[in-house]
């Protein structure tokens, strides 16, 4: 009962993830560089922030807890945020190239791959037998899923005429968006590395409530992915000459902007926020904790594509580039079905 709880909380999250690529679709006059900036100091600092502060014991301050880690522990979680910042950057190019369906879809399917075996070699877990065997498969089951909404991506692309891909996407461009999904998914792999290198295990020996005690790890890795995030965004505003766009919008328009970037970054935040409270339920050493980055990225998937659909982004696809797609999205399922019962 405890698993099935873990994984409605780790779902819930995941669609707020999932869901929020569309408040950003109300933003008006303002340049990529600018809302990304501006929803990036929400998603990535403010609420991450405010979900740390309720990790923090009586008596005690959040950088008091934070500094018991030690600077090692603290800079590795911050520089795997960086590596990760790079991800998430092109993780949102991968949007505009692809649409929320197919980019999440393979940017997160690459992120779900590394970012669960990695930290399970790490670890010392062996890939090829017990434990290690059943992650494998289920990453593998995972993978397979992916693979085939990929391809469904590309019989997508084939089958819509050049108009209806501009209409469904404004900045289609498949070979461009693919090779950035994929390193999008490499990198942003390092969230989870920067979750498991050390500050989170510290924390569970501080009286540290379990449902939160990941979220100051998540802190620190988001803080390093707004550095790189913030640098680049100020780049492109003083190339693009777009700083002034902050606030030569009209006041209305601003007020529109700064909330559905808030939202967005609400939306986005929750995945993390959701996976912590969600893992508190799973025991120590089982399949499906180990398997919980896998599991969030693949219901990421899962619902991004149903917003896809919603969307109309699949619209002029065909039958069966839908068929499989379903079936992708179906075997996604399976890989978590699989861990679940691995479980019994």
């Amino acid at each position: 009962m405890n698993t099935i709880i873990g994984l409605l909380i780790i779902a819930v999250g995941s669609f707020g993830q999932s869901s929020s690529y569309v408040p950003i679709k109300k933003i008006r006059d303002w340049a990529w560089e600018c809302f990304w900036l501006v929803q990036g100091i929400f998603a990535w600092l403010l609420f991450p922030y405010l979900g740390a502060l309720m990790a923090v014991p009586d008596g005690q301050s959040l950088f008091g807890i934070i500094a018991w880690a030690g600077a090692p522990s603290i800079l590795k979680t911050i520089g795997f945020g960086m590596l990760w910042g790079v991800g998430g950057l092109t993780f949102g190019l991968s949007m505009r190239y692809l649409g929320i369906a197919m980019g999440q879809s393979i940017a997160l399917g690459t992120c779900s791959a590394f970012g669960t075996l990695i930290p399970a070699i790490i670890a010392g877990e062996n890939l090829f037998e017990g434990k290690g065997l059943i992650l494998l498969i289920a990453v593998s089951i995972a993978i397979a899923g992916i693979a085939i909404i990929g391809y469904a991506g590309a019989l997508k692309s084939q089958n819509m005429t050049e108009e209806e891909r501009r209409q469904a996407i404004k900045d289609f461009a498949l070979k461009k968006g693919l090779l950035i999904a994929l390193l999008a998914g490499v990198m942003s792999a390092c969230f989870n590395l920067g979750l498991e290198s050390g500050v989170k295990a510290q924390m569970e020996g501080l009286n540290v409530p379990a449902l939160f005690v990941g979220l100051p790890a998540t802190l620190l890795v988001t803080t390093g992915g707004f550095l790189v995030n913030a640098a680049f965004c100020i780049r492109e505003n003083l190339k693009n000459k777009t700083g002034k766009q902050y606030f030569s919008v009209s006041g209305n328009v601003l007020t529109n902007n700064v909330l559905f970037c808030a939202l967005a970054g609400l939306l986005w935040y929750s995945q993390f926020f959701g996976k912590s409270v969600g893992e508190s339920f799973f025991d120590k050493d089982s399949v499906i904790l180990l398997f919980s980055w896998s599991i969030l990225m693949s219901l990421n998937i899962l619902f991004s594509n149903v917003w896809g659909i919603i969307l109309k982004e699949w619209k002029g696809a065909g039958k069966k580039s839908v068929t499989f797609l379903a079936a992708g999205l179906l075997i996604l399922i399976l890989s978590i079905i699989f861990t679940g019962v691995s479980q019994q």
